[in-house]
């Protein structure tokens, strides 16, 4: 399985989170995506993925107390390949050090706060899921996805 972290970056002012729209990355591109997100890597703590992403990605530090677990995902594609199978860990962070900026624009054309009722279209579909499901209260703490 792959190991991934996602981090909502949510402003406390008025309930808005922070994403990007995916280009040249070979995956979902004209897609919009959380703001902070990207595999585990060998040797590392998903609470440290977590704070390693939003750094890369967003320019923002973020300390493990201040992440708030939403859900783990486990999902498929169904293709049998070890790489379609994924487990996602999904983090609500409303404190960081910083201004958010595209710290990687030749992957992220553009960085956007949305309202959860509001989100922009497309969105990456497991995503999504999540992000819906959050907005309506109705997001469970393991969220099995592509299954049957």
């Amino acid at each position: 399985m792959v190991p991934a972290a996602y981090v909502l970056l949510r402003r406390g002012d008025d309930d808005r989170v922070l994403m990007q729209l995916r280009q040249n990355t070979g995956f979902l591109d004209g897609h919009w995506a959380i703001g902070a997100a990207g595999h585990v890597e060998a040797g590392e703590s998903v609470l440290d993925a977590a704070c390693r992403e939003a750094a890369e990605e967003l320019g923002v530090q973020v300390r493990p107390d201040d992440l708030v677990p939403l859900c783990v995902m486990h999902r498929t594609r169904n293709t049998r390949a070890a790489v379609d199978e994924r487990v996602d860990f999904f983090f609500e962070c409303r404190r960081w050090d910083g201004e958010p900026d595209r710290r990687e624009p030749d992957r992220a054309a553009e960085l956007r706060w949305v309202a959860l009722d509001a989100l922009p279209d497309p969105v990456v579909p497991h995503e999504r899921h999540v992000l819906e499901r959050w907005r309506d209260g109705t997001l469970t703490p393991v969220v099995p996805y592509g299954f049957g």
